[in-house]
């Protein structure tokens, strides 16, 4: 993997101090999320659409149903733009024009391909299953081949892009800080409640680990009671 040299359309112009184009702060960000944006266009008409994704090594991969028009549009390789965002933060400040959020983002540009041989779509899905629930795939009924054909999965190599982020209290204008309004930043994370069992659940199964421990796709768990 090496890092990104950004280009005209990948470099960040505003606030150009909190772009990073190095992959290991770009994969940082990617492994910490599981849902993107997908931006691009269909007959002139831009679409985005949310899904989720994993990453291994230098290349980005989302699936789907082989019947998804976002797929179908995608795997002909036009161009499409990838985006990750995760707030970390409210930044209030004294002014209303220097409120902010703290805040990870990717953006990445490129043409996504179609993972085609079977065993390859077979190992990715695999990989994404692993990535969310650590330990899970192994415990789950096998994937048939119907399940395999009617299912896309796509692959985009991170080439052209960006990360950006701002962190910190607020930034404000030097005659402003003795303001007396509070100012400072509210923590904001994403919190996985407490498992609920499926009331159609017919046998007994042990509640396993991963069920509560997510903290590594970003999200922060609820002891159970």
């Amino acid at each position: 993997m090496t890092d990104i040299t950004p280009t005209a359309r990948s470099r960040v112009k505003r606030h150009h101090e909190r772009g990073a184009y190095d992959l290991d702060t770009i994969a940082a960000i990617l492994d910490a999320a599981f849902l993107c944006h997908v931006g691009y266009v269909i007959d002139g008409q831009p679409y985005v659409t949310p899904t989720s994704y994993w990453r291994e090594d230098d290349v980005l991969y989302w699936h789907g149903s082989s019947a998804s028009r976002m797929l179908r549009t995608l795997e002909t390789g036009i161009a499409c733009c990838f985006t990750v965002t995760i707030v970390d933060g409210l930044v209030l400040a004294r002014s209303a024009f220097n409120h902010s959020v703290n805040y990870r983002s990717v953006m990445l540009f490129g043409r996504a391909s179609v993972v085609e041989e079977t065993a390859e779509k077979l190992r990715q899905l695999e990989l994404f299953t692993q990535r969310m629930y650590p330990g899970r795939w192994i415990e789950l009924r096998p994937v048939t081949a119907q399940e395999i054909k009617a299912t896309t999965v796509l692959s985009m190599r991170i080439e052209d892009g960006s990360a950006k982020v701002r962190s910190g209290p607020p930034k404000d204008d030097a005659p402003d800080y003795g303001w007396p309004v509070w100012a400072g930043v509210i923590p904001v994370q994403s919190t996985a409640l407490n498992a609920q069992s499926d009331p159609a659940q017919k046998v007994e199964a042990t509640e396993r680990e991963y069920l509560h421990e997510l903290s590594h796709i970003g999200l922060h768990g609820v002891p159970s009671r």
